[in-house]
């Protein structure tokens, strides 16, 4: 078929090949088919979800406050959906993307169980081969990334890591039946927002835990809670106000914050408002203070990193216990704040759990019957990694994406990720990355970041075919600044003092760059407007009848 509605191109199975069909993947496939494209979703598990459809581990739950949590180009969708509680739980969310699925009628432009190995680009036909674990091919004109900023799981290399004789599991492909941890001794490996999650869910089922702990973090209480059908009707009459404030907020959340900065506040002034907040609870703790201000003002954040570390201290019985607990090696925000649903510092006064310092006595093997630190030997009969994940890069580059003249993406970003806002990627004409690196996306509420991404390009492809257009590239100019300017950003805030998987330190021998774009959503959102407006200012768009020496270049008129 002709693919091209603006004209000339070459044939293809596919308008448009995404791949992935979480948050990202189904709000896309509706965009570009209501532009009327032929679109294919390639999907690895056996049902939508995406990150819902494989973190399943016990405790598994959102961080966004749920009413936010979700769609929102749709007013059927929120007015039709209501949600349990504050914060929604893992099956709540997946049962809510299947419903979405089925609402917009998505499913049949979904392949499920199909694993993408490898994209070529032919640059004669300005198209892309993508090509299946199984040996289908699929030729289209736009190639997608959907896969998410989270989704490669991170297992650390162990010595004697495939000894260990017992059940071991990691938190991201956690089996869909469960685990049953009665009359076990369970070790768990992590204490990111992962681990904190699974530490509260799991202390008390198993008959131990044990928890190898390397860096201890800031979990402010979420004070999760069910959602009265008073509250629902509140939101829904605010919801066109919400969604107005969220999408123009750094976090894309909207939440007010007390103060822009605290110039002129005393200490206890300081304190009074931070304690409000904190009975809030959630990540309206972090809006006490306008977000930038906490992420780039070091005294400011000192004075809410110890506000926290106290907390901590009344709340862990042991003194010593509670110190190992006691974030001191980076400053609050500056690693994904983790929520403390279930009391997870309360966890740690129970005698059926135990507290590894693995900073101070380190990991020296995986045994078949446990863990040896330097210190000692842990008997487990249970292995969990909450270990994280290869982040904003590792999925991407699974896929053995290869453009023009044979260079890879692995190739291209051997040094870090090099993007133009996140979208593009210079030399890989038609290769749109929703929430890429170097954009917001973990840095944000994500639904309201992907929605951003979705819509952008869609409109990006729509102004193609209008105009006859039927290639676009990042210029190598535009990735330049845009890459530098993110470095630059990130240098002049916190960020910098903590190795995070935002920097990728979690990975050994991974290029640390921090990945992410600080300069928050509602700055990005007018960015990208303005490229856009600008007739796509920094790319380089073709037309069929130009060979990939003569596209027409928008970036330098």
């Amino acid at each position: 078929m002709d693919v091209n509605t603006a004209g000339e191109s070459a044939d293809t199975d596919v308008d448009a090949v995404v791949i992935g069909a979480g948050f990202s993947g189904l709000y896309m496939l509706h965009k570009l088919r209501k532009q009327g494209l032929d679109v294919r979703v390639y999907e690895k598990g056996d049902e939508v979800g995406g990150t819902w459809y494989w973190n399943r581990y016990p405790g598994a739950r959102c961080d966004s406050e749920s009413h936010i949590y979700c769609y929102s180009f749709d007013g059927d969708l929120h007015e039709e959906w209501e949600w349990s509680e504050r914060y929604p739980e893992q099956p709540e969310i997946l049962e809510y993307l299947q419903w979405v699925a089925d609402r917009l009628d998505l499913r049949r432009n979904i392949a499920f169980e199909r694993e993408v190995t490898s994209a070529t680009y032919d640059e004669s036909s300005d198209t892309w081969s993508v090509e299946m674990a199984d040996g289908e091919r699929v030729s289209t004109r736009y190639f997608i990334t959907a896969v998410g900023c989270l989704s490669k799981p991170f297992r650390p290399d162990f010595d004697g890591r495939d000894e260990f004789e017992g059940d071991w599991h990691h938190t991201a492909r956690w089996p869909e039946d469960g685990v049953d941890f009665s009359d076990k001794h369970v070790g768990v490996i992590g204490t990111g927002s992962t681990g904190i999650q699974f530490i509260s869910a799991v202390g008390g089922r198993a008959d131990h835990l044990t928890v190898f702990q390397r860096t201890p973090n800031y979990a402010v209480p979420a004070r999760n809670r069910p959602l009265e059908d008073d509250r629902y009707e509140e939101i829904r009459a605010n919801y066109d106000d919400i969604w107005e404030r969220a999408r123009d907020s750094r976090l894309g959340m909207p939440f007010e914050h007390e103060h822009e900065t605290a110039y002129g506040l005393s200490e206890d002034d300081i304190r009074e408002v931070l304690e409000e907040r904190w009975q809030q609870g959630g990540f309206r703790f972090l809006h006490t203070f306008e977000p930038g201000s906490i992420l780039s003002n070091a005294e400011l954040n000192e004075t809410v990193s110890e506000f926290i570390r106290e907390k901590i201290r009344e709340k862990v019985d042991d003194p010593e216990t509670a110190e190992t607990l006691v974030p001191t090696d980076h400053p609050y925000g500056a690693k994904r704040p983790p929520m403390d649903y279930n009391d997870y510092y309360g966890t740690f006064n129970r005698d059926d759990v135990s507290l590894v310092d693995v900073d101070a006595a380190p990991i020296e093997r995986v045994t078949a019957g446990g863990i040896r630190t330097t210190d000692d030997h842990y008997d487990l009969d249970v292995l969990v990694y909450a270990t994280g994940f290869d982040a904003m890069t590792g999925a991407l580059l699974a896929l053995d994406v290869e453009g023009p003249n044979g260079r890879t993406l692995e190739q291209k970003w051997n040094a870090g990720p090099r993007t133009y806002l996140g979208l593009m990627t210079h030399g890989f004409p038609n290769l749109f990355t929703i929430t890429g690196p170097q954009s917001p996306s973990v840095l944000t509420n994500m639904p309201m970041a992907i929605e951003q991404h979705v819509e952008w390009i869609a409109d990006c492809i729509g102004y193609m075919d209008d105009h006859g257009y039927d290639r676009i590239e990042a210029s190598e100019a535009s990735e330049n600044q845009w890459v530098q300017n993110t470095n630059m950003l990130a240098e002049n805030m916190l960020f910098s003092e903590a190795k995070s998987w935002y920097r990728g330190a979690n990975v050994p021998g991974k290029t640390q760059v921090f990945t992410p774009f600080p300069g928050g959503l509602d700055n990005y959102r007018e960015i990208c407007a303005r490229v856009a407006r600008d007739d796509y200012d920094g790319f380089e768009l073709g037309r069929p009848s130009s060979s990939a020496g003569d596209a027409v270049s928008e970036a330098d008129d």
